[in-house]
């Protein structure tokens, strides 16, 4: 998840033209995806992502990344996060709209690879409300938003985390990864 120094993922009107993507961040990101089978978006991040990475990579400009990425985004389980998505009709996506944690630890539970969400931080307050996030990957960037969406919302219960790795990009962006204690 990328987030600012003061811990906001998007701008107060859902702004994201502050997040330092480039070759190197994709590189990083497409490791995470090479070991994962199962994205798991909420809502608005999926139809953002629907409505760009199915045909991203067949683009005659596509780069590396669009490429490969759709190629990712076009195999991957897709799980949904929503009360107001409906319908069968979505390939190779399933909606979860109640018993969030009843379905999330049965996904969990399940054979395959990684589950990662990228974005979608009404997903990530509700993984974080209920406990059920393994791993943190945070893209701290360097600014300070001063308002916006935060990433740590209504988190009732402390979290215990484990740091496992730190690596700041040439693009000033430190990436953090903790597990779960």
């Amino acid at each position: 998840m990328h987030m600012s120094v003061d811990g906001f993922v998007a701008g107060p009107n859902g702004e994201m033209d502050w997040i330092n993507v480039d070759e190197v961040m994709f590189e990083f990101a497409g490791r995470q995806t090479d070991e994962s089978d199962t994205a798991l978006y909420a809502r608005k991040t999926y139809q953002m992502m629907e409505d760009y990475w199915p045909t991203a990579g067949d683009k005659p400009n596509a780069s590396k990344h669009d490429i490969q990425h759709s190629a990712w985004y076009n195999t991957v389980a897709k799980v949904v996060i929503s009360n107001s998505l409906k319908g069968s009709h979505l390939s190779n996506t399933t909606i979860i709209s109640g018993n969030i944690n009843k379905e999330i630890i049965k996904l969990k539970q399940a054979p395959g690879k990684n589950i990662v969400v990228f974005g979608s931080p009404s997903a990530a307050h509700i993984l974080m409300s209920e406990n059920l996030i393994d791993d943190y990957w945070l893209f701290v960037n360097p600014i300070l938003l001063g308002q916006g969406i935060t990433l740590f919302k209504d988190i009732q219960n402390r979290i215990n985390l484990k740091f496992v790795y730190s690596n700041t990009l040439p693009s000033g962006v430190v990436a953090l990864h903790y597990k779960k204690a």
